[in-house]
């Protein structure tokens, strides 16, 4: 029989599934408002008044008027709204600065306001919803659920809250799941990620674990440390977990290493959050891609990502989009940010309604000899290559190797297994035909003998997880980059590399 919580959780996920369909259903009318109502909202900014804002009445006028912008590019109007200036960017002042890892200018300040953090809670909480109106199923709801996420420590300055944005998140956590979330506040202040996910395993082993939510490589560590505390499988410690919530990376190349850690299959929902906004959650159980956050203060500009590097290239909206293609992902919202580069790159797998996958980072992608490849084509292969195989793998990066001490060049993969294969060449020749298979230019390089199959290097167990804790990164919201056009990562990991 169900709770009073899970009976009226049908309901409400019915109301929020009509809501959805009804904006998603009329994609180019919602975004046109959304695009008047941030130009009027902003219209007597600092940043509207010098971009002629009161001149805008469409998208071509946008486009005359306000480039593309990188966080370097809108650094000198976000320092000033973080000195305390008013009407910079968006009307007032910011209620928070999601305070992020910035990989060229240090420490990034995304600022999130009144206005646009509704956003960031809404998206969460509908993909749940959405999930409980397409299968029935309600009764997690009654159990324990686990973020695992950034410190909720805030700091101040000049009158604005700064903080990670999943610890600024964890301070709207709805009053009626309050009391089944875990882990405790006092265990999520924990600073030292190791230490944290330690107390994490203490508090969380006693319970009725439901839902269990977070970065998959993170999560890992979590359910390894369940295994080795208790020598069980995390879906024999926790009989009614069935839902795995996850974002930040593409989950494919965790999915078997995860199913082995659990036990069985569960279901799972995947999110696009980011600090700049939430951009997409996974609508249906059955269709790939995550569904475009259409109504939520955000206007999405597109470029495709082999013009990007162009002078001027064409920026396109959602009505022109195609599938299949892959593009740069440009936001302005009603947080100030305005034909912003998130620096991610998405690939539409439908537009009725648009629905896209995270294919890459536009500066992620190894191109030293013209083959761009990218982030979903290195993703591809490996899961085409280890399918049906006992070949487990934990985390792994992929970067070029211009100079090797004899041959020619090649790419070099970096991969920490769980379950190795039985022969790693035979491995690496299963990965460079379906990445050949997938990219033309990497084909005729290696065709041309321009280069050479790609090569792996083993890295021995917590490799990775070395690394991030060398540079700072371990835990909270950081990840390993799955390619890089340079050999920054690569070097730093030759530390690990077991000699075979």
């Amino acid at each position: 029989m169900l709770s009073l919580k899970a009976a009226l959780a049908k309901p409400f996920a019915k109301r929020v599934y009509k809501k959805v369909q009804k904006w998603a259903n009329n994609p180019i009318e919602t975004q046109e408002k959304v695009f008047r109502d941030l130009i009027k909202g902003a219209s007597e900014t600092t940043f509207g008044k010098d971009h002629s804002f009161n001149t805008i009445k469409n998208h071509d006028d946008f486009i005359k008027h306000v480039p593309i912008r990188d966080y370097e590019a809108l650094k000198p109007y976000v320092e000033r709204v973080v000195a305390g200036e008013k009407d910079i960017l968006w009307k007032g002042k910011p209620l928070y600065f999601a305070k992020t890892s910035g990989t060229t200018s240090g420490a990034k300040y995304i600022p999130i306001t009144a206005d646009s953090m509704p956003n960031h809670v809404n998206a969460a909480r509908n993909a749940i919803l959405l999930y409980i109106h397409e299968t029935g199923n309600a009764k997690f709801v009654d159990g324990k659920m686990i973020f695992l996420q950034g410190s909720p420590i805030l700091t101040e300055q000049n009158g604005v809250q700064l903080g990670r944005l999943s610890g600024i998140v964890a301070h709207y956590v709805p009053k009626y799941l309050q009391k089944n979330r875990l882990p405790s506040w006092e265990t999520n202040c924990i600073e030292d990620w190791e230490t944290k996910v330690d107390a994490v395993v203490e508090e969380t082993l006693p319970e009725d674990m439901t839902i269990i939510s977070g970065i998959p490589s993170w999560v890992q560590m979590y359910f390894e440390k369940l295994e080795k505390k208790t020598g069980k499988k995390v879906g024999d410690i926790f009989k009614n977990f069935n839902l795995f919530i996850f974002g930040g990376v593409n989950y494919e190349p965790y999915r078997a290493k995860f199913e082995n850690l659990i036990g069985r299959k569960v279901d799972s929902i995947e999110l696009y959050p980011a600090s700049e906004g939430f951009f997409a959650f996974q609508d249906k159980q059955d269709e790939k891609g995550m569904l475009l956050q259409l109504d939520s203060g955000m206007f999405y500009e597109f470029v495709l990502a082999e013009d990007f590097f162009e002078d001027n290239p064409k920026r396109i909206t959602i009505k022109d989009v195609e599938v299949g293609k892959n593009y740069v992902l440009i936001i302005s919202t009603n947080a100030g940010l305005w034909a912003y580069n998130v620096g991610d790159t998405v690939i539409f797998t439908s537009t009725k309604p648009f629905r896209v996958i995270v294919s890459g980072r536009i500066k992620h992608f190894i191109s030293a000899f013209g083959e761009h490849v990218i982030g979903k084509e290195v993703e591809h292969a490996l899961r085409i290559a280890t399918e049906g195989t006992s070949v487990r793998i934990n985390e792994f990066t992929v970067a070029p190797q211009i100079n090797p001490d004899s041959g020619l060049p090649y790419h070099e993969w970096f991969i920490e297994f769980e379950n190795e294969p039985e022969s790693l060449s035979a491995l690496a020749q299963k990965i460079d035909a379906a990445l050949q298979q997938q990219n033309s230019y990497y084909l005729d390089l290696i065709v041309g003998k321009v280069l050479q199959p790609l090569k792996i290097s083993v890295i021995r167990k917590n490799g990775f997880q070395n690394y991030m804790k060398s540079i700072g990164k371990l835990g909270g919201q950081n990840k390993i980059p799955r390619l890089a056009n340079d050999r920054i990562i690569a070097d730093a990991l030759n530390a690990e590399i077991i000699i075979k």
